[in-house]
């Protein structure tokens, strides 16, 4: 960063997720890092992470924000208005730098239009970065403009920023926030061949969503661990029963596995991904964004094709890549080989350039914080463009459509006490238990 700044730099990191806090904290670090000698190393006085968990259905547990593996120097859980009296409060010796807003994009919006009202009057606000977590296959235009109005929108490939600036293009917004980087989370040592030979089946919480389908995948892993026995088979969980990830999980594998009856080099294993990958010799998955980590390292890479290749899986987006087979050509001795070309417009860089994918951004943020004074947040959405739509946005965060808290919302002047925290926890738990188990039954009659 500068050398003129003489404090360590300060950035707070909102995620709603186990994914996302593992995307923003890493992100942070990376964009914000000092660069000596054409190197990233980030060290303690460099930055100052805060972490705050934003509170709602998929707020990472302990166990899982320790399976992410990212240390913050202060963590704790929010409502958006706490963030936002948080942020509002921030004196001038002790501001923050960097925000960044690891969220969904409904919530990214409602936090703009908040800052934009905390921060009004303000000489100078911090530096407001955003993106996505991995793949963007889905909601293109309404995850891109709900993103709009972050001084940095980021895109994980060359592909995404290509079609994000003709997003915003086409409907007249400003599309010089569009900043490409790459996935933060890519690492790990190249690609060597292990004893036992290792399939590794990246499972995700809500692809596909059936019963019947997830049954049949796994089915096939199993199938698969008996017809190679000198091989070892793992299915690698995201998340333990009652827990929650980005994306809801009504059938956990854990508990349709209870049914089977796998040989014994067949296991479930949780974990941080990079070190599941450090032992996987073919990666197979329906559309994770765990095959981008695996190509980067050179891992053969697969993505299933025996459910189809559809929108609805994701798996339309890996169309071209090489990376596409069916379970009867894994079982035969396939190895996928990567197509070169479709891989460089990924973001993925296993041709050794993943060190340089956040120059840019990094010299961006050193151009804003050098700036005498940031323009107020203006995001594309306001109350005169999207009248029937904005206004519900930010009441699900309680805020007026001007941004302002409502009436009613949840204080920001005081620690839960006992009694709330414990009504906190009961209501979570019993709203988990209506999303795994209720839920699905009441489908389920609804289809007879």
């Amino acid at each position: 960063m500068p050398a003129s700044t003489t404090k360590s730099l300060r950035v707070a990191v909102l995620a709603d997720s186990d994914t996302r806090w593992k995307w923003g904290s890493l992100t942070a670090n990376r964009i914000v890092s000092a660069r000596a000698s054409n190197t990233s190393e980030v060290t303690e006085s460099d930055v100052r992470l805060d972490g705050y968990l934003l509170r709602g259905r998929a707020t990472p547990t302990a166990r899982q924000l320790e399976e992410v593996g990212v240390r913050a120097d202060s963590l704790r859980e929010v409502t958006g208005v706490e963030f936002l009296r948080a942020m509002a409060e921030d004196t001038a010796e002790e501001s923050y730098d960097v925000v960044v807003l690891a969220l969904v994009g409904g919530a990214v919006q409602a936090m703009l239009h908040g800052l934009a009202r905390a921060w009004a009057g303000r000489a100078e606000r911090p530096v407001v970065v955003t993106g996505y977590v991995g793949v963007v296959y889905e909601k293109l235009a309404d995850g891109l403009l709900l993103r709009h109005g972050a001084d940095l929108v980021l895109a994980n490939s060359r592909q995404d920023a290509d079609r994000f600036r003709a997003v915003y293009e086409g409907v007249g917004a400003d599309a010089s926030s569009v900043t490409e980087v790459a996935l933060p989370f890519l690492g790990g040592a190249d690609y060597k061949e292990n004893d036992p030979y290792t399939v590794v089946f990246a499972a995700q919480p809500s692809v596909p969503e059936s019963r019947k389908d997830r049954t049949y995948l796994l089915n096939r892993l199993i199938q698969h661990a008996r017809l190679h026995p000198e091989r070892e088979v793992l299915l690698k969980l995201r998340s333990k029963p009652g827990e929650h990830t980005t994306h809801i999980e009504e059938l956990p594998y854990q508990k349709l596995a209870e049914r089977a009856d796998p040989p014994a080099n067949f296991r479930l294993v949780y974990g941080h991904m990079g070190e599941v990958l450090d032992r996987t010799d073919l990666l197979v998955t329906i559309s994770s964004t765990a095959a981008l980590e695996s190509l980067h390292r050179r891992i053969p890479t697969v993505v299933l094709t025996d459910l189809g290749v559809r929108e609805s899986l994701g798996n339309h987006h890996f169309v071209g890549s090489g990376c596409l087979a069916s379970w009867d050509q894994l079982d035969a001795g396939h190895r996928p080989e990567p197509d070169a070309a479709w891989v460089a417009r990924q973001g993925v860089a296993a041709d050794g350039s993943y060190e340089t994918a956040f120059d840019v951004a990094r010299f961006r943020i050193i151009e804003l914080l050098e700036a005498p004074g940031l323009p107020p947040l203006a995001p594309y959405y306001t109350p005169e463009t999207a009248p029937g739509y904005l206004p519900g946005i930010l009441a699900r965060h309680h805020l007026a459509p001007d941004g302002t808290p409502l009436p009613g919302a949840p204080a920001a002047d005081r620690d839960p006490g006992p009694v709330r925290q414990i009504v906190r926890r009961a209501a979570r738990g019993a709203y988990r238990h209506g999303v795994q188990r209720v839920a699905p039954v009441i489908r389920r009659m609804g289809e007879l």
